[in-house]
């Protein structure tokens, strides 16, 4: 298994700092950092501001990896074009990752231009086989609901760079087996971490690939304080975003269903109720089952987050540190690299 760190665009981190973190990991032994997306400061800049800042410490740099990018903002030959440019900057060293994000909601659908029909699965099957063509240096023609190319290259081909599927429930999990170069996860607990093999394994044998060629990645939240509550504060917080379902929203989609397939359905209906009837943030996360939330990562003293991790990351090919501050600043980011740095992981 393979340790990387992710850090997210949210922490509002200047370029020397995104610079000076990437030096940090790779003189920690991490094999990749790792960012998020979404439509503010271009993830694929980050990453290539990585590569070139850690080969002052390991020859050619880590790896650098974006999980993911939602493709409603990004057309295909713009986003083959990034990739393909920080794949040839970091020497064959970069993993992109696409996901559905908020397609399957018709008010996002809207917002960016895109057909009200679409289904998401289908878009993102579209995605992979175009993407990954360009990728491989091929010329396009291609049409179909989402996506539309005719003759379309990038000329000359770069080192190869991964695609890898954003997927939570069922469907998305096969497409990644049948149609991409692995899954990217986020909040599972081993045992969905495991079903979720089983299910791209099935979707790569039914297309004729081989599952071991897949890789299986996931973002795992640690919150490290000697302030444990803190440390907890600033985790739940972080799940919340994800977890709890917007007014109007069908709750077996996305992250809620994913959540709700994992046993959280009873809690989180509950959160929901207290929200709308006028509950704050922070009542909220008083209120949110500890028992619940340290199932997909951890909140603590730094002395267990190493432990905590490395359980955590069971049936993995690359477990990724996501970094979940619970103060302010840097120090707090470089406590939380350092308590899971793989040096300290157990075998």
């Amino acid at each position: 298994m393979q340790v990387g760190v992710g850090l997210d665009r949210s922490l509002g981190l200047s370029w020397d700092q995104y610079r000076q973190l990437g030096r940090h990991a790779a003189r920690l032994g991490y094999r990749s950092a790792w960012t998020n997306a979404s439509i503010d400061r271009d993830p694929m800049q980050i990453c290539a501001q990585w590569s070139v800042a850690s080969a002052d410490v390991v020859p050619g740099g880590i790896g650098t990896g974006v999980s993911v990018i939602p493709v409603g903002y990004w057309s295909v030959p713009a986003l083959a074009s990034g990739a393909a440019t920080v794949g040839e900057i970091s020497g064959g060293k970069f993993v992109l990752g696409i996901g559905s994000g908020l397609l399957h909601l018709p008010a996002f659908r809207q917002a960016v231009g895109l057909k009200k029909d679409l289904r998401p699965v289908a878009t993102m099957r579209e995605w992979l086989v175009t993407l990954r063509a360009l990728l491989a240096g091929e010329t396009v023609d291609h049409e179909g609901e989402a996506i539309t190319l005719r003759g379309f290259t990038l000329g000359s081909p770069p080192p190869k760079v991964p695609v890898v599927l954003g997927a939570l429930g069922p469907r998305m999990l096969t497409l990644a087996g049948e149609a991409s170069d692995g899954a990217s996860l986020n909040w599972c607990t081993p045992q969905q971490v495991a079903a979720s093999r089983e299910i791209v394994a099935k979707g790569a044998r039914a297309a004729g690939r081989d599952p071991s060629e897949l890789a299986m990645i996931e973002y795992i939240r640690i919150s490290v304080d000697d302030d444990e509550d803190a440390a907890r504060r600033a985790y739940i917080k972080a799940l919340m975003g994800y977890a709890l379902a917007w007014p109007g929203v069908d709750k077996t989609l996305g992250y809620r269903g994913h959540f709700g397939r994992m046993g959280f359905d009873e809690a989180l209906t509950e959160l929901e109720e207290r929200r709308d009837r006028g509950a704050s943030q922070d009542e909220l996360i008083d209120a949110f089952p500890v028992e619940l939330v340290k199932l997909v990562g951890y909140f603590g003293p730094a002395s267990g987050a190493a432990a905590a991790f490395r359980q955590l990351a069971e049936g993995l090919d690359t477990a990724i540190v996501r970094v979940v501050p619970a103060r302010p600043g840097l120090e707090s980011i470089t406590a939380v690299m350092d308590a899971c740095q793989p040096s300290k992981l157990p075998t």
